[in-house]
């Protein structure tokens, strides 16, 4: 194992002064990956898929710019993709639905199924025809590898190049693996307390930031906050209401808003696994107001 000491600083660098570094660019990749999580979850989520809240134009220029540097994505492509799984949850025509095709299949391959659906205009047409393209993202934001390629620039000032593309690697596979585990795991197994077709798994929403709230988020689309029972944690809420109080955000609805009605109080806690019943009709359409 000398080439791994020799690769992160010459051969004279012993393994106890190693892993210390290596141990900080995981945490480096780590801390990015819930910076990205959060810029997602509150940006392109809650703000612009469903118009749950509006944010400042100061706090939108950072929320794009952090999209931009830390996911490359697209934010109209987001979006689109997003409220096509709104309108056809977990039948034909869901771009990532485990029911449909399986755990694995959306846990292991949610970026190509999400590449796919993103980069047919009909699509993008349909669902995100209020987001058009402005002049920044003609210049900037739609070019996701300069993006991206600034963002890991960043990482390397910060640990130098090496351990930056260990930062950077680390970030990407956890966004992407958190990213598929919010559609992979939340219409396979957990709690529905709501009538719908996701699932509600707490220890997800810890590590994405409230999203692991599937069932609370498709009961409640419009809504800010994910956590709506008793015992539920929405870790973005608290950043959400942050925004709130120092001016830079309005939150849509004080009160929620259910589009799903709550289960008996004899089915509302319980665990489920595979396919749920047939679609609603809520859930059918799209889901921004």
């Amino acid at each position: 194992m000398t080439w791994v000491s020799q690769a992160f600083g010459g051969g004279s660098t012993c393994y106890r002064d190693l892993v210390p570094r290596l141990l900080l660019a995981v945490l480096v990749g780590l801390a990015t990956c819930q910076l990205a999580i959060l810029v997602t979850t509150v940006y392109l989520h809650r703000t612009l898929a469903h118009r749950a809240m509006t944010l400042s134009p100061v706090a939108t220029a950072v929320a794009r710019f952090l999209t931009w540097v830390t996911t490359g994505i697209r934010p109209r492509q987001w979006v689109a993709v997003h409220r096509k799984h709104h309108a056809f949850t977990d039948v034909e025509g869901d771009p990532h639905s485990p029911v449909l095709e399986g755990y694995p299949a959306v846990q292991f391959g949610n970026v190509v199924m999400y590449r796919r659906v993103a980069r047919d205009d009909a699509t993008l047409a349909r669902y995100a025809r209020d987001l058009p393209a402005d002049a920044w993202d003609r210049v900037l934001f739609d070019h996701a590898l300069v993006g991206l390629t600034l963002g890991y620039l960043v990482l390397w000032l910060i640990l130098g190049w090496k351990l930056g593309l260990v930062a950077a690697a680390v970030h990407a596979v956890s966004y992407l693996m958190l990213s598929a585990a919010i559609n992979a795991i939340g219409h396979t197994w957990g709690r529905q307390p709501y009538e719908n077709l996701a699932r509600n798994n707490q220890w997800l929403a810890w590590i994405t930031l409230g999203e692991g709230l599937h069932n609370n988020h498709h009961a409640a689309p419009t809504s800010a906050r994910f956590a709506l029972g008793r015992g539920e944690i929405d870790p973005a809420w608290w950043a959400v209401r942050a925004l709130e109080r120092s001016g830079l955000a309005v939150i849509r609805h004080a009160d929620v808003k259910l589009k799903s009605s709550r289960r008996e109080d004899n089915d509302a806690g319980r665990t489920t696994a595979g396919p749920g019943g047939p679609p609603r009709d809520d859930e059918q359409r799209q889901a921004v107001g």
